[in-house]
């Protein structure tokens, strides 16, 4: 069963027949929301709002353990991430759609593992590819069956929010390599990856970051509204292409 985190701009999924909806409790307290069951294109889906239903939960305050644990034990097979995110790199717009490849993680304080207390051993997991290759391939793929142009890569700097960052920060992220900068990448990669869930993002361009082309004296919030609106539907329609394939063999 595929599974969907919904970030800014997608709160709820349009094309998901629903079936019904699931508060679920979970060893780590309550996920953001209701966990909402039903189909993409006849085959079985899962859909979670990051931040709640009408968005009233900050990127620092997500229960990151209880959503990833809520999709993952009852029966997520792969998750895929929709998180929006400001460009750094200048080839890069708002309205862009990317598959990333890699994390830099700034966010600090956030619950960022299961494997925690006196009474568990210490586990490290290699986080060396934090977003599952095969399922970055399938999300790609989809894309393409979709005619979704996406950009193949991209390194995802993670802040910790809810503010948005600095020029000097953004130029700080530039010179450590970042392509673009969020605030919900982490930790929920490396908790699906404890798990053992493949997992891997869909990240929407809402705007420039701080200091580049419009943005250069602040962010312009009254055009990010607008640009989301746009590109979380060619999101939908990668996730639809993807579900639609899901138990094709020659995509797993």
């Amino acid at each position: 069963m595929l599974a969907i985190i919904g970030g800014s701009g997608l709160s709820q999924l349009a094309n998901l027949d629903v079936s019904h909806r699931e508060v679920l409790r979970t060893p780590y307290g309550e996920p953001s929301g209701a966990v909402v069951f039903g189909q993409i294109r006849g085959r079985p889906a899962v859909f979670l709002a990051r931040h709640g239903y009408g968005h009233v939960i900050a990127p620092h305050e997500v229960n990151y353990r209880a959503n990833i644990w809520a999709l993952a034990k009852n029966g997520a097979e792969a998750i895929v991430s929709v998180a929006s995110v400001g460009c750094i790199r200048p080839d890069l717009k708002p309205g862009d759609v990317l598959i990333p490849h890699q994390i830099i993680d700034y966010t600090w304080g956030r619950k960022s593992t299961y494997h925690e207390g006196y009474d568990s051993a210490v586990v490290h997991v290699d986080f060396t590819e934090p977003y599952d290759p095969g399922l970055r391939a399938r999300l790609l793929g989809a894309a393409d069956a979709a005619g979704v142009a996406v950009g193949d890569g991209a390194v995802y700097a993670v802040t910790q929010g809810p503010r948005l960052e600095t020029s000097a920060e953004i130029d700080r992220l530039e010179r450590d390599g970042a392509d673009v900068v969020g605030m919900t990448g982490m930790p929920e990669a490396a908790l699906a990856k404890e798990l053992g869930v493949p997992y891997a993002t869909i990240n929407i361009v809402a705007n420039y970051a701080a200091g580049r082309a419009d943005s250069r004296n602040g962010i312009r919030f009254e055009t990010i509204e607008a640009v989301l609106a746009e590109s979380t539907g060619r999101a939908r329609a990668i996730i639809e292409n993807l579900a639609l394939h899901d138990d094709d063999p020659a995509c797993s």
